[in-house]
């Protein structure tokens, strides 16, 4: 909504002397009279409303707010329009898995794969214009609901449509080739369209942007120590005129990219102590140079990285964290402006007040959590008071801020004396225990049983045994689940996480259990039928055990340290998605650049080049990709060049890629998979290593000053995390930016 000269000189957000004088909204070119209409109050009332939603989502609240374009804005923002969203983002990203190159085929291994089916020509192109087409749209309404002054200052949406740009114009030549071309600079863009629609993504990578500065110095410093150990080590390790003592040099430090790649390697301990070895076996005094290369970079400049990234990233991911906190408060304080502004109010009112019946209104209207509204609306009701000031105001919407707390329906109440202790026995924690110990029982019975059958054949292998223990322990864990719902009732029972998946995999073994009897009969000595069906007996009798075992996982809440470090790694899946995010753009960019490096170069052995560089003496030389078998690790598709680069991030045996893909390409292809190393492993693992710990201290502390009720269940967000360091923003720093709102002006 936007205002006319003529109000610039009223007084920012009038009290209710406003019908004294004329207020000029310019909300789509209309002006409103003193005394205000019944639209007017139901455009201030829609503002308010999409102010409040802004606040929730922690959205800015600089766009149109005229009633037009607040329509647009709540459809945009509906759940339906963010789904289609989404599921746009979704297909295009997995295009690759089907366009050519196809990861349609059994395996990767070059030896063994057959030709793959690729789509024909158009087919995914067709899709992929749908895809674009549809973040036109959507860059074209966020523009317009920025507006055009806005739009400059916002880089995302500049880069958003320069993506766009280029994305459609190499569709376009795409085509007049006939799908024929290998380079699709397109297929790189792609994940800038997942990075751009996450607000928490670009945070988090404007803070990792904000911390290279300090890693860069550390980087700085291991680069020194790397030189400086490969000048020492080709002065060390330099060629003799006895052949037989040249190992060293030979396998390790023949020129200076390959010494530079020894010790790089030799950094991440992937080639220890094979790269000390040779040299070791001649002089024991050798070792010294290896054990204080490692202790000073591996030791000491990785872990100070470690640091360094843990300390800075937190105070920027607590910088995003507190902007995004004042977001929520600009929202609702936005919401109490426009409120305020309604006739309903007293007009000689000294400050600004706002009806409870119009707070009411809005929170009907608003999209959020219903656990929320519902607590928001018994403050309401607890307050007693007619008008609300700022201060009142703001503190309702406090309940946003808080802890989702899950409270466990009550258990079902029996007048029977008999059901009553019942419920006890079946209720008390010990017959939880019990449950555990029986599960114990189980895992040890197979573990039994697979050890004593392990060396047999399958035709000596007589299954009634195991087929026997599955089927009783299989009844009592139907028996306990009965019990326990007996006891707790269904939708107590159903409202813990670790009854929902204790009583799932119940069923999913009775229905195997089941479907076993009836196909092969009940166990008797001797149990071995022929193959009937899908499975064969022992494939199913495998599958239960598996579920058993998997079952098995249920001890985890009983064990208070065991379920402090689950919980932590359950709240990093849900809360932490930026950074899986950030993970899955980095992965698709370097698979798709890895695809147009590397796609075909490696070939099964009988190309001469190849055979030549990996045979010593008519034998494959030992540790060599030849040697080990990685022809399934290749960037001949996208689903092959993912587990390629999963394989060098976890950086065991990664020398083999780099000497691998170096040889069967160039020497320059080491840059490729030493930055993919430098970013995957050393950095995105050590922000992931911060954010970890960061989880687990504050799950620490607060498990120290909370008291541990059975019946309810906290459940926090990353905004949460910090909410104990946050700070206020004050009363000035609100309408000031409420001031410089492009699009609202609000005058008193």
């Amino acid at each position: 909504m936007e205002v006319g000269a003529g109000a610039e000189a009223e007084p920012l957000l009038p009290p209710r002397s406003w019908r004294a004088g004329r207020r000029l909204w310019r909300a789509g070119a209309r002006s409103v009279a003193e005394d205000g209409t019944g639209s007017d109050n139901d455009l201030y009332i829609n503002q308010a409303i999409v102010f409040i939603e802004d606040a929730i989502q922690y959205r800015s609240i600089n766009h149109r707010v005229d009633a037009r374009s607040l329509g647009l804005y709540r459809w945009y923002y509906s759940r339906t329009c963010q789904w289609i969203l989404s599921l746009t983002i979704t297909v295009i990203l997995a295009l690759a898995f089907i366009e050519k190159p196809s990861s349609l085929t059994l395996t990767s291994d070059v030896r063994y794969r057959l030709p793959a089916w690729n789509p024909p020509c158009g087919l995914t192109e067709s899709i992929e214009l749908l895809c674009l087409l549809v973040f036109v749209v959507d860059v074209s309404v966020k523009s317009y609901l920025i507006g055009w002054e806005e739009f400059w200052k916002n880089k995302w949406l500049m880069a958003y449509i320069l993506t766009l740009i280029i994305s459609l114009t190499d569709w376009t030549v795409s085509l007049s080739f006939f799908c024929m071309e290998n380079m699709r600079i397109r297929r790189i863009l792609r994940p800038f369209f997942l990075l751009q629609n996450s607000s928490m993504m670009k945070k988090t990578l404007k803070s990792i942007n904000s911390t290279l500065p300090e890693m860069a110095s550390v980087v700085l410093l291991l680069a020194v120590h790397l030189s400086l150990f490969t000048m020492f080590a080709m002065l060390l390790f330099a060629r003799t005129k006895d052949g037989q003592q040249d190992k060293e040099w030979m396998r390790y430090f023949r020129n200076l990219p390959d010494s530079l790649t020894s010790l790089l390697v030799l950094l991440t301990t992937a080639n220890n102590p094979d790269v000390m070895i040779p040299a070791y076996s001649k002089n024991r005094a050798y070792s010294i140079f290896f054990i204080l290369f490692t202790v000073l970079g591996n030791l000491f400049l990785m872990n100070l990285l470690t640091a360094i990234i843990y300390n800075q990233f937190r105070g920027y991911l607590l910088k995003s964290v507190q902007s995004s906190l004042f977001r929520r408060r600009l929202g609702i304080r936005a919401a109490f402006e426009v409120l305020s502004s309604l006739k309903e109010a007293p007009a000689n009112a000294q400050q600004s007040y706002v009806s409870a019946g119009a707070l009411k209104q809005v929170l009907q209207k608003a999209e959020m959590d219903s656990r929320c509204k519902q607590a928001i609306l018994r403050s309401l009701e607890m307050c007693s008071c007619d008008q609300l000031s700022a201060t009142q105001f703001q503190k309702l919407f406090e309940e946003l801020d808080k802890d989702a707390i899950k409270q466990h329906p009550p258990s079902p109440g029996y007048q029977s004396r008999l059901m009553q202790k019942m419920q006890f026995a079946f209720g008390h924690p010990y017959f939880g225990y019990l449950g555990n110990v029986v599960a114990l029982a189980n895992i040890i019975s197979i573990c039994v049983v697979l050890v004593l059958d392990a060396d047999k054949q399958p035709s000596e292998r007589d299954d009634f045994f195991l087929g026997a223990i599955n089927c009783f322990f299989i009844l009592y864990y139907l028996l306990e689940m009965l019990l326990k719902i007996l006891a707790m009732g269904l939708k107590r029972y159903l409202s813990y996480p670790s009854n929902r998946f204790d009583g799932l995999l119940t069923v999913i073994l009775l229905v195997l259990e089941i479907a076993t009897f009836a196909v092969y009969g009940f166990p008797h000595p001797g149990w071995r039928p022929e193959l009937m069906g899908l499975l064969s007996l022992w494939d199913m009798v495998r599958l239960v055990n598996m579920f058993i075992v998997f079952r098995f996982l249920r001890i985890i809440p009983n064990m208070k340290f065991m379920a402090l470090v689950v919980t932590t790694l359950l709240d990093l899946v849900k809360n932490l998605r930026a950074f899986a995010g950030i993970l899955v753009v980095v992965f698709y960019a370097f698979a798709i650049t890895g695809i147009m490096l590397f796609q075909g170069v490696v070939v099964p052995l009988g190309n001469t080049s190849a055979i030549n560089a990996t045979y010593d003496n008519g034998t494959l030389q030992c540790g060599t990709y030849e040697q080990l078998e990685y022809w399934p690790n290749n960037f001949d598709d996208f689903t092959a060049a993912v587990v390629t680069l999963w394989d060098v991030m976890v950086v065991n045996n990664w020398q083999v890629f780099l000497e691998a893909f170096s040889r069967y390409s160039t020497p320059w292809a080491k840059i490729y998979f030493v930055a993919w190393w430098l970013i995957s492993s050393v950095i995105w693992v050590n922000l992931f290593v911060a954010l970890l710990l960061e989880n687990f201290i504050h799950k620490w502390d607060r498990r120290c000053h909370r008291a541990s009720l059975s019946d309810v269940e906290y459940q926090r967000t990353v905004e949460l995390m910090f909410r104990d360091v946050l700070e206020e923003p004050t009363e000035e720093e609100l309408m000031e930016k409420l001031h410089q709102h492009p699009h609202l002006h609000l005058c008193r």
